[in-house]
């Protein structure tokens, strides 16, 4: 038997600092970095700026605009500076253009500063100072994400964050626990990369139950993981059927949070997240190169455990429960075939006419447990679900079903807080014939609406509990750097569910 490998330490985020000085009063940095706000008599420079052009010597505004800089968000003009006859040890200089200042543009802004700055030591910035309402934490998650990476490399990691960014020329009160929350966002969203991006060579499901394990202990959570044992002698039907073809047995793995001064009525929120730690398609089998990016096909119960184990940091008023099926999808004389018939918990049957849509029987199990056994003010389920998602969306939006306009309403405020966008998609009710199985409850394999047609075959398994179904294949994977997504899996999700259950009432108008 091959031994388990072993990943090698990874890099961390950034620190963050707040400071009241500007750049050139904070010894030690060797970047600073100033806005730049588009004018229409020309850019301009943001607070500090000046100051540091009479300290370096240098004329800031002229180097800008002898390359044009027109201070549109992201945009990053360098200037190195010498440091002959200086005392400080600042060696280069940013002008980073905001935008129109909008959060979104200083999300922007942080992530060009982190592209800028990767294998320096610091960074002095005052462009959180001329941030808007929430900019100061967008900066941070955008400047955070941009710099994550991922390696496997004897030689250790190509290029690491910068360590250190000061947050310059701050002084306002909430300010703290506005960087602290962001601090939180950002390294949710880092977790969830993480999860996503570790090979499925180390990432069967036990592992990912692992993980879960040891960061709701750090998160002070309740941890429950079901082995195929449990699984199997209480029902849980579709989770064993898609991992059944695998050496590495399926997971179900439980996460309960309760806020403090929870009460027996302090209503309950179920986020449910697909786990497929591997998805071969099974004996429908993919292409090859359909294969390439399915170590992530987990990446939705990546994004509840990294949700799970940041909810206490944004202050979440409801009880949450994770629940993350997780199982391997492969190819074996024991895997599931076309034409099987399988019995999710509760009792609802399933024609297996597609083995390559196997999330939905994963997920089908989970619901159906929590409306069952928990009994929800809401359900949420997270999932890379559907190719037709990407075709119907593309590269960068979420799409996303709900049967409870409130719920609805919740989640498109939540996508616009935290820059994962989402659309919302139809329940065609004209194509429930196309998930109806003339020998079982349920086909999973309607064809046709791709996206929709698993909605409504998920839709059979929360009964009338509000429930919302966001299918992210569309946005899962990043082809290139892109502002704060980094080229490979995206890590999506735990910034939208956070800022959606970090808000005062996330059931007003539900529960």
């Amino acid at each position: 038997m091959a031994a388990t490998p072993q990943l090698p330490p990874q890099v961390s985020p950034p620190q963050f600092a707040l400071s009241p000085a500007l750049p050139h009063q904070i010894g030690g940095a060797e970047v600073w970095a100033f806005p730049v706000l588009p004018d229409e008599g020309g850019p301009l420079l943001g607070p500090g700026a000046d100051e540091a052009s009479e300290a370096l010597g240098v004329d800031l505004l002229a180097a800008l605009d002898a390359v044009r800089g027109t201070g549109r968000a992201g945009e990053v003009t360098t200037v190195p500076v010498a440091s002959v006859d200086r005392d400080d040890d600042v060696r280069l200089v940013l002008l980073v253009g905001v935008g129109d200042g909008s959060v979104t543009d200083f999300r922007r802004a942080g992530a060009a500063v982190a592209r800028a700055t990767k294998d320096r030591a610091s960074v002095v910035t005052t462009l959180a100072a001329i941030a808007p309402d929430e900019g100061l934490g967008a900066f941070v998650v955008g400047a955070m994400l941009a710099s994550f990476t991922f390696h496997w490399r004897s030689t250790g990691p190509r290029e690491r964050p910068v360590a250190r960014i000061v947050l310059a020329d701050v002084s306002d009160d909430g300010a703290d626990s506005e960087l602290a929350r962001a601090i939180a966002l950002g390294g949710a969203g880092w977790r969830s990369r993480t999860l996503a991006t570790v090979p499925a060579n180390l990432k069967t499901p036990a592992w990912l139950a692992d993980q879960a394990v040891e960061v709701g202990e750090a998160a002070g959570l309740e941890v429950t993981v079901w082995d195929g044992a449990r699984l199997e002698a209480e029902g849980f039907g579709g989770i064993l059927a898609v991992g059944g073809g695998s050496v590495n047995p399926p997971r179900l793995i439980r996460m309960d949070y309760a806020p403090p001064g929870a009460s027996r009525r302090t209503p309950t929120v179920v986020l449910v997240g697909k786990g497929i730690t591997f998805d071969s398609g099974g004996l429908d089998i993919k292409p090859s190169e359909s294969m390439l990016t399915m170590k992530r096909d987990m990446s939705g119960g990546g994004a509840v455990i990294a949700t799970m184990a940041a909810l206490r940091d944004v202050d979440c008023p409801v009880r949450v429960i994770g629940l993350v099926p997780a199982a391997e999808n492969s190819v074996s004389g024991s895997a599931m075939r076309p034409g099987d018939v399988i019995t999710h918990f509760g009792g609802r049957t399933s024609e297996v006419n597609n083995t390559d849509a196997e999330g939905r029987l994963v997920l089908a199990d989970a619901m159906a447990y929590a409306v069952s056994e928990i009994a929800p003010a809401a359900i949420v389920d997270i999932a890379t679900l559907t190719g037709a998602m990407k075709v119907a969306l593309g590269q960068w939006t979420g799409g996303y079903f709900a049967n409870h306009e409130a719920l609805a309403a919740q989640v498109e405020s939540a996508a616009v807080a935290s820059g994962e966008n989402v659309w919302r998609m139809p329940l065609v009710k004209d194509y429930e014939e196309r998930v109806t199985s003339k020998i079982a409850d349920g086909d999973n394999a309607a064809g046709g609406a791709g996206a929709i047609t698993a909605a409504l075959f998920l839709q059979h398994f929360v009964g009338d509990v509000p429930w919302l179904h966001v299918d992210f294949a569309s946005a899962a994977e990043s082809p290139v750097d892109r502002h704060e997504w980094t080229a490979g899996p995206s890590g999506y999700g735990p910034r939208l569910l956070l800022a959606w259950l970090g808000t005062e009432d996330p059931l007003e108008g539900i529960a």
